[in-house]
């Protein structure tokens, strides 16, 4: 069963960071899910995917795996490039483009 190492994305539900700043260990499903069939549920007999584990670094949940013999697959991150733009940046005689309704 291999790990997957990532570290959360912002949801677009949230304007902060809440939730993003630790790594995120958990397994690769083994099974699939299964629908049950009297009330419509949806399960699973893998207990690993229930398993999450958070580490402040990679480095850190890396190690984890190595010290329990877990192959793992580190996913890299991507940060959002973020503008810095005021709100009189709409209305600023540089700007680039036509400002219309």
């Amino acid at each position: 069963m291999v790990a997957r190492i990532f570290k959360p994305s912002k949801t677009a539900m949230q304007s902060g960071k809440a939730r993003t700043v630790y790594w995120q260990l958990e397994f690769e499903p083994d099974a699939p899910r299964q629908v049950e069939p009297l009330m419509g549920w949806t399960s699973s007999t893998d207990m690993k995917s229930q398993v999450r584990l958070r580490f402040p670094t990679s480095e850190e949940a890396v190690a984890y795996c190595e010290r329990h013999g877990i192959p793992y697959q580190v996913m890299e991150t991507h940060e959002p490039e973020r503008k810095g733009m005021a709100y009189s940046d709409n209305f600023a005689f540089r700007r680039q483009g036509l400002w219309t309704h």
